[in-house]
């Protein structure tokens, strides 16, 4: 059967209950129709995202003016590490038990997504790599999807330690030189709108989706499975709590609106999440491990359903927007 046909049957059932969902919403309040279409979209796939970028905010809690941040109580390892693991025959996880980080080789070098907290990179990434046996002296870039400690927060372990070129949106660099609790790298590479890093006969492709920051990115990176190529998309940002104005929440949508035709048009079908419990990366390295030779990838979940996981998140944010508005 043709590639179009599984994505044609399900874009004609997702617009069925869309559009169920949708004439149903005429009686309901505008933040109940959009948490309804975020349901649909989300099906039995996308469940931790629904319950994260859905969740109703609690009121905000302001700290006075000139008093210092509280001390950050690092967790034990236990709590966070997490083993190493091939998904790809050129991409590899070396996240933790809640965050995503990700290794792509090449011929010319090492490319990482996302540097997790400081105290998780040597370990996570950096012994993680020797044990997969890779070295990570040929670590060439490391692209954060966006200002927050527990994606940028090993960056500068990683510049300092192998020279690695760090990437980061132009806001989300002044987002993390104003930081107050973690490493600041020096300033390598501004991140532009589809720009490429190309190592050896690999690209990982970058677009700015500012929302969840200023500065977030989202990535595309080619990948082979046995011979066979697929396409990843990681969407850079998902909670709403960190946005602080409607400008912000519209700037998410407009994102979300714009991946999502990059997913289709593309033809990304592998997700992959900078939290493990997104993109389920728990439970599908353990199925990795027991894979077959004729079992189906895991990770490779068709355009159909990566795409629908930006929906849940454009979904969300709307009624986060209608909410506020609403105010």
């Amino acid at each position: 059967m043709s590639d179009w046909m599984p994505r044609f049957l399900f874009g004609t059932i997702l617009a069925g209950l869309l559009g169920v969902a949708t004439e149903a919403a005429q009686q309901r309040d505008p933040v109940e129709a959009h948490r309804t279409l975020a349901r649909a979209a989300a099906g039995d796939e996308h469940l931790a995202l629904l319950e994260t970028v859905c969740r109703v905010p609690r009121p905000a809690q302001t700290r006075a003016a000139n008093t210092p941040r509280p001390a950050r109580t690092l967790p034990a390892r236990e709590d966070w590490y997490a083993e190493p693991a091939q998904v790809f025959d050129n991409l590899y996880f070396v996240g933790t038990q809640d965050h995503g980080a990700w290794a792509v080789t090449t011929s010319q070098g090492i490319i990482i997504i996302d540097a997790l907290y400081d105290y998780a990179v040597e370990a996570a990434v950096v012994d993680g790599l020797r044990k997969l046996g890779l070295d990570p002296e040929d670590i060439r870039q490391v692209v954060i999807s966006h200002g927050h400690g527990d994606h940028h927060g090993g960056a500068k372990y990683l510049q300092d330690q192998f020279g690695a070129e760090i990437v980061m949106g132009a806001p989300d660099w002044d987002l993390v030189e104003r930081s107050m609790r973690d490493p600041i790298p020096s300033r390598d590479v501004v991140a532009t709108d589809e720009m490429e890093i190309r190592l050896g006969e690999t690209t990982v492709t970058l677009y700015l989706t500012p929302g969840h920051t200023a500065g977030t990115v989202s990535t595309m990176i080619e990948v082979r499975d046995r011979g066979r190529s697929h396409l990843t998309a990681s969407w850079g940002g998902t909670s709403l709590f960190a946005t602080t104005s409607v400008e912000s929440i519209q700037s998410y949508i407009d994102s979300a609106v714009r991946y999502q035709q990059l997913i289709e048009t593309r033809g990304a079908d592998v997700l992959l999440a900078n939290h493990t419990s997104f993109d389920r990366t728990p439970e599908k390295l353990a199925a990795l491990t027991d894979r077959q030779p004729s079992d189906p990838h895991p990770y490779v979940i068709g355009t159909a359903a990566v795409g629908r996981y930006v929906k849940v998140a454009e979904e969300c944010a709307r009624a986060e927007l209608a909410r506020r508005l609403a105010e």
